[in-house]
């Protein structure tokens, strides 16, 4: 499979700037990989398509609000930061990528707020656009990630053209988010309202939870055309032994398995045992899934529309077919359906 076998014409208008106005009205493609039929339907509807017994994965991640302004010293220029990862806790050194990036050298100090109270000094150059910031903070740790958190706003992605609203802070955020860490949020998830989980639960449908901080490699652009040459930046990932029972116990009694996102299918891929159950896992991952691709655990999954090229289009692509795939976006496109991070779902089963 080559890059250009995942390119699309995608008008810009479907493009979805705002999520639906309730979590569970976006519509959802039902897509049926046994015969190709493909099914138009709401989010909501997607309970008929599970009984007892079967077992949704969802990523519990929770977002940070990683964009952060700041001024340059001397000049005064205006910077975006967005931080990718801590590095170090007590140095306070974190990962980060600055925006506009020729303007940022080794030494040169950011200062953050009105009041000016933090202060990054630029200790590396790690990319073209990467840079290492030493944070300098007179308070504890806890006043110090409660400052980041204050100045920080919601990382809705770079093709939303808006300014981030109140409301972001609520809908950019799955309903089941737990565990802090990542700078984009598990987009499949975004479309579960507390209604439909508990119908979901009341049906006998079981979850199992996994955490993986979702980061922005996820959405760095492929620019090699044989995809066994492109290289994933590594997620921190975590299966605790209570997910592990509820998935395998699945399995065994050959019920549903439905990965919820692409984030939740990489991390199942990523803990999978040599007798195809799943482990438990603490660690990093950095598995790319493209076809030709045997999956082990889930046999379902809830995706969004991705974009042309798009690791994430490649994985659905794995697990659908790339023929039906094709079709589907297809149908997806001249049926309007909203494509990317606020846009609608898809069911494959």
């Amino acid at each position: 499979m080559k890059l250009s076998n995942f390119n699309f014409e995608l008008p810009e208008e479907l493009l979805a700037e705002y999520p639906a106005e309730h979590r569970d009205e976006s519509k959802l493609m039902v897509v049926h990989r046994e015969t190709g039929k493909i099914e138009h339907k709401m989010f909501k509807d997607l309970i008929n398509y599970f009984d007892e017994g079967d077992v949704m994965v969802l990523n519990n991640t929770k977002v940070f609000p990683a964009r952060l302004y700041g001024n340059k010293e001397k000049t005064g220029a205006r910077i975006e930061v967005f931080l990718l990862r801590e590095l170090n806790e007590e140095q306070r050194l974190w990962d980060v990528l600055v925006d506009p990036a020729r303007k940022i050298r080794i030494g040169n100090k950011l200062y953050f707020g009105d009041d000016e109270t933090l202060v990054a000094e630029v200790i590396d150059n790690t990319t073209s656009r990467g840079r290492t910031l030493r944070f300098l903070y007179d308070g504890s740790y806890l006043d110090f990630r409660r400052k980041l958190r204050d100045l920080g706003e919601t990382p809705l992605p770079k093709y939303i053209k808006r300014e981030v609203e109140e409301n972001d802070e609520e809908r950019y955020q799955t309903i089941y988010a737990k565990h802090e860490g990542a700078v984009a949020a598990p987009t499949a998830g975004l479309h579960f309202s507390k209604h439909l989980l508990k119908r979901l639960e009341i049906k006998g449908v079981d979850f199992a939870e996994l955490t993986l901080h979702v980061g922005l490699g996820t959405f760095n652009p492929v620019e090699v055309e044989d995809l066994s040459k492109h290289k994933m930046d590594s997620e921190e990932l975590i299966i605790d032994e209570k997910a592990t029972e509820v998935v395998n116990n699945a399995k065994t009694n050959k019920r549903k398995v439905c990965a919820v996102g692409t984030t939740a299918m990489r991390g199942l891929e990523s803990a999978v045992s040599s007798n195809q159950t799943l482990n438990t896992y603490e660690g990093w991952t950095n598995k790319f899934i493209f076809p030709p691709y045997d999956f082990s655990i889930a046999n379902c999954m809830i995706t969004n529309f991705h974009l042309p090229k798009s690791t994430l289009m490649m994985m659905v692509s794995a697990f659908a077919g790339h023929d039906l795939m094709k079709k589907a976006y297809k149908e997806a496109i001249l049926e309007s359906y909203k494509f990317y991070s606020y846009g609608d779902a898809m069911l494959i089963i």
